[in-house]
């Protein structure tokens, strides 16, 4: 199955966002070590998205496109919390992505879901800016720009 030719500028954007956000987050970021006794940084158990292909239509590249979702929704959260004031940003680019891939109510809702799951999961754990939401944004910004990536090598070709 090919990947629509709406998502690939969506991709694409998406991942020149995530790496403007992870260059950015990587110029602020604290220089000095975390102290002994703070804690790792606690993310949400990424937990494997449902296998839906029973349904028609889902392409195979359905789980990266609700991790990316999940992770465009941790970003808009923590990227806010944290000062960068870019929420609204990541909350466009997934208004573009489900415009681009929803081809069903389902769909649609699958992908929202995996946005609000990762907005409300970090919501439910920072309450102020962390060195570990920081750290969170740098790895979340890497990952979701290595899965854009991914997906438009392996997806988008013609």
């Amino acid at each position: 199955m090919r990947l629509s030719w709406l998502i690939l500028p969506i991709l694409y954007l998406a991942s020149l966002g995530l790496a403007g956000a992870a260059h950015a987050q990587q110029a602020t970021a604290p220089s000095k070590p975390r102290p002994a006794r703070e804690a790792p940084a606690r993310q949400p158990a990424a937990q494997p998205a449902p296998e839906s292909r029973t349904e028609p239509g889902t392409p195979p590249y359905e789980p990266q496109l609700l991790r990316l979702a999940e992770i465009m929704g941790s970003l808009s959260y923590l990227r806010d919390l944290c000062g960068d004031r870019d929420g609204a940003a990541f909350r466009a680019r997934m208004n573009a992505l489900m415009e681009a891939e929803a081809n069903s109510e389902t769909r649609r809702d699958r992908l929202a879901g995996a946005f609000n799951k990762g907005f409300q999961g970090f919501e439910t754990i920072y309450r102020t800016c962390t060195p570990n939401a920081q750290e969170v944004i740098t790895r979340y910004v890497e990952e979701g720009a290595r899965i854009a990536q991914d997906v438009g090598n392996r997806f988008g070709g013609g």
